[in-house]
C-alpha cells in the first residue's frame, strides 16, 4: 500500500495517486481503522474534485460517509454514502457496488434501521448475480444474517434459523474463495450466535480453527474481536 502511494507521488500522476489513495482508504476500512480511512477518503475527495475524477470522487464520498457513521455522525454518514452510490450509478461506474452497499447496510443495522439494511443487501446480492462480482459475497450473507437476527418481522425461532443459514452460507463461500478474513468474520458471527445455545464447544472449535490460521494482523479489529470471543468461550470449559 505504501509502496503504491510512494510511487504515485513520485510519478506526479494525479489519476494514479487518486487510485492509490482510494484503495488505501478501502484497506483501512476493511481493517476497521476508521480515522485513517476517513483521512485517505478525504484526500481522494480533494484530489478528485480538483482533477474532475468523478468515479474516485463518488467512492471517496461513500468511504468518508462510512467513517462519519462509525464516528457517531450516522445521519450525515448515511447521506454521504447514498450520495456516493447515486453518483457512481449515474455515471455507470458500478464496479465494487456490492461492497459499498454492504457498508451502507451495516450502518443501517447499527442505526436500528434493519429493514432498510436488508433491502440494501437484497440489491447488493442481485448485483452480484448480475455481474458475477463475488469478492464480497461472503460478507453480504454474513450481514444478511446479522440484520435478520435484529429484525422483528418474523418469530425469534425463524430468525435464528435463517441467521444460522446465512452464516453457514457466508463461511462456505469464503472457504471456496480462500478468503480467510471474511471466513473469520462469518465464523465469529456464527460462534457468537451459538454461544448462548449450549454450543460452546462447537463454537470454540469453529472459531479457533480459522483464528489459528493467522500469523499476523492481531492488532486488527476482526482478530481482536475473534480473540475476545474465544476467551469467553474458553471460560467454564
Amino acid at each position: 500500500m505504501y509502496d503504491a502511494l510512494t510511487l504515485a507521488h513520485k510519478l506526479s500522476h494525479p489519476f494514479s495517486l487518486a487510485f492509490a489513495l482510494h484503495f488505501t482508504a478501502e484497506l483501512h476500512q476493511r481493517c476497521g481503522e476508521v480515522q485513517a480511512a476517513r483521512e485517505r477518503a478525504e484526500a481522494v475527495i480533494t484530489l478528485s474534485s480538483e482533477q474532475e475524477f468523478p468515479t474516485w470522487l463518488a467512492s471517496g464520498t461513500s468511504l468518508r460517509g462510512w467513517a462519519l457513521a462509525e464516528q457517531g455522525q450516522r445521519e450525515e454518514g448515511i447521506t454521504q454514502m447514498r450520495q456516493g452510490l447515486a453518483a457512481t450509478q449515474a455515471i455507470g461506474a458500478n464496479i465494487e457496488r456490492p461492497y459499498f452497499l454492504s457498508l451502507l447496510a451495516e450502518v443501517y443495522g447499527q442505526a436500528g434501521q434493519t429493514e432498510e439494511g436488508l433491502a440494501v443487501l437484497a440489491e447488493a446480492l442481485a448485483q452480484v448475480d448480475k455481474t458475477g462480482e463475488r469478492f464480497y459475497e461472503a460478507e453480504l450473507y454474513r450481514l444478511k444474517g446479522e440484520l435478520t437476527l435484529q429484525s422483528s418481522v418474523q418469530s425469534v425461532e425463524f430468525r435464528v434459523k435463517e441467521t444460522e443459514a446465512c452464516f453457514h452460507k457466508a463461511i462456505e463461500i469464503a472457504r471456496k474463495q480462500q478468503a480467510k478474513s471474511l471466513e473469520l468474520r462469518a465464523a465469529t458471527s456464527l460462534a457468537r450466535l451459538w454461544h448462548p445455545q449450549d454450543k460452546k464447544a462447537d463454537a470454540h472449535h469453529l472459531l479457533s480453527e480459522v483464528y489459528n490460521w493467522f500469523t499476523e494482523g492481531f492488532d486488527t479489529k476482526d482478530l481482536q474481536e475473534a480473540k475476545a470471543l474465544l476467551d469467553q468461550l474458553t471460560e467454564g470449559q
